[in-house]
């Protein structure tokens, strides 16, 4: 198999979470910054076919790609990172490979030979990488989980079989692997990392880079006896220990001494411009004069990792605004107006279940009546719309999804036309990029149009010649805005400013008598990035800084 691509392939050892998605984004960002064109995927070895089903508060927030796949959050990761859209080619879980060689077999595509996993499972993922490494100059592939699960050999297998297709030289292999401290006799143990490399040796792979996490710097001895006890080269072994920033970690990568791995493997000792990343890095270790408090309106807030892209989209888009942001977790079970008094803006992530709803649509009834900046994400518009349509004269107006009905009069949000009786199942949502019209003179169109003018974001934007305004955002939803109750959602202070090309769909919505009031039916957090803010975000959090 000819190819240009070089091949990164990114392994972890004792445990999963030691941050083998941020290290391999990190080097992807600085070989971006070297000049090449990066791109990533994630083997996954869970039996889901996708993420779309998979409890948010376990595995935090499901990511959607442009072409509507649910993912794994590492994802957003790679894209915060790397500034690329990813794709249904950048995410293979077990379940998916399992899924296809299953039909591929019933339909004959096979003509009766006995299906393995040996080469059947591992040809179809190297089939998987070689589609989504297409017109890359350098393809990471991470591989989840930790060396040793038995559901993840398959795909260890694979990695290494690779090789054998591309050539070794075109292959990279990275194991990030986790040394503890051990506090009752006051030392780092490197025998788990020992272990995990002396398996990753027993599967074929002899890696290239090793990357030692700890929770503090490690004396340089623990990187040399991990390799004398590796058989790698010491120079190969490297500290990355925690650091207080993700974004910082990029320069943690090139202070360890990897680049000059990474320079010799593409044959390129060019330095990467790391500019940007250095403004970033010091506004958001800055302790800014102005202080802005969110409140994040949400039910599962337990766990941060459930809204990280909207979080990271609020923190870069304070960096930005040179000001200093303190969010507020409010529980919307027991939300109450103290609550909201006690923040300068509110934020309502989108969501699905009954659970929490009616502390959205007291958040956005009291943004309305008391000019609270607001910014409401997919159930955040509906929860608006709701709220609108009460104060409008709609009695116990409320969504199909929480128990309204047509018959009763007050179903302001309903159950997308093709899509009644599907409610409980996966895959049957509105999901993927969708474009929009917004209204000439809305604060949507002029917020986008300013970003499009000064160079900073477009992602699909278009500011056309007469005036109007059309974008793209990505969606994950089933439920739509009944147009039916417009007139009273507008009596409630609330106009569409955005919608479908066709204006069949509702896509946006605001406030005219509010500063900030704006609600979009779409994610756009997805689109959001530390060096390239999204509009919205951007311009919500100016206003907190101007009030």
């Amino acid at each position: 198999m000819k190819t240009r691509c070089k091949y990164i392939f990114v392994t972890g050892g004792v445990l999963s979470g030691v941050g083998k998605g941020i290290t391999a984004a990190s080097m992807g960002a600085i070989l971006k910054a070297k000049g090449y064109k990066v791109t990533m995927q994630k083997c996954d070895p869970y039996l889901n076919v996708d993420a779309g089903l998979l409890n948010p508060v376990e595995h935090g927030e499901c990511f959607v790609t442009h072409d509507g796949v649910e993912t794994d959050l590492d994802l957003g990761h790679y894209e915060r990172f790397l500034d690329f859209g990813t794709s249904k080619y950048s995410i293979t879980l077990s379940g998916s490979i399992y899924k296809e060689l299953i039909e591929r077999e019933r339909a004959g595509g096979f003509h009766g030979k006995t299906v393995q996993l040996v080469p059947h499972f591992t040809d179809l993922v190297q089939e998987k990488i070689a589609l989504a490494s297409k017109d890359s100059d350098i393809h990471i592939v991470e591989i989840g989980g930790t060396i040793g699960d038995y559901e993840g050999l398959p795909f260890v297998e694979a990695i290494r079989l690779f090789a054998n297709k591309v050539g070794r030289r075109n292959c990279l292999y990275l194991s990030v692997v986790y040394v503890p401290w051990i506090n009752t006799s006051k030392e780092l143990k490197t025998k788990p990392a020992q272990n995990a490399l002396k398996d990753l040796r027993g599967f074929g792979i002899i890696p290239d880079i090793v990357c030692v996490r700890t929770e503090k710097p490690a004396p340089r001895a623990i990187c040399e006896k991990i390799a004398a006890f590796s058989g790698i080269s010491s120079d190969a072994v490297v500290n990355l220990p925690d650091i207080n920033s993700v974004y910082d970690v990029p320069f943690n990568v090139l202070k360890s001494g990897v680049l000059e791995i990474l320079n010799d493997f593409v044959g390129d000792d060019k330095e990467p411009d790391m500019s940007k990343w250095a403004d970033f890095s010091a506004w958001r270790a800055t302790d800014f004069d102005k202080t802005v408090k969110v409140g994040l309106v949400a039910k599962y807030v337990g766990n941060e990792d459930t809204y990280i892209c909207v979080t990271e989209a609020l923190k870069a888009a304070a960096a930005h605004n040179k000001v200093n942001l303190e969010l507020k977790w409010i529980n919307a079970e027991d939300a109450t107006e103290k609550d909201f008094e006690s923040v300068d803006g509110l934020v309502v992530p989108g969501g699905f279940g009954v659970r929490g709803t009616e502390g959205k649509i007291l958040a956005a009834e009291y943004a309305l009546s008391h000019n609270k900046p607001y910014l409401g994400l997919c159930l955040g518009l509906q929860a608006a719309c709701i709220a609108a349509a009460r104060i409008g004269g709609v009695k116990n107006a409320n969504s199909e999804e929480f128990g309204a009905t047509e018959k009763d009069g007050n179903n302001v949000i309903y159950i997308m036309e093709g899509q009644k009786g599907k409610e409980s199942t996966g895959g049957t949502m509105r999901l993927g990029d969708y474009p929009a019209k917004l209204k000439k003179g809305s604060l949507v169109a002029r917020v986008y149009s300013e970003a499009v003018e000064s160079g900073e974001y477009v992602y699909g934007t278009k500011v056309l010649k007469n005036g109007d305004v059309n974008v793209i955002e990505r969606h994950r939803h089933r439920y739509e805005v009944n147009q039916k109750f417009l007139p009273e959602i507008e009596k409630g202070g609330i106009v569409v400013s955005g919608t479908s090309p066709d204006g069949k769909l509702v896509e946006f919505v605001e406030s005219p008598a509010c500063e900030f009031f704006v609600a979009t039916q779409a994610h756009p957090e997805f689109k959001s990035r530390p060096l390239n803010v999204h509009p919205l975000f951007y311009h919500f959090v100016k206003t907190l800084k101007n009030l």
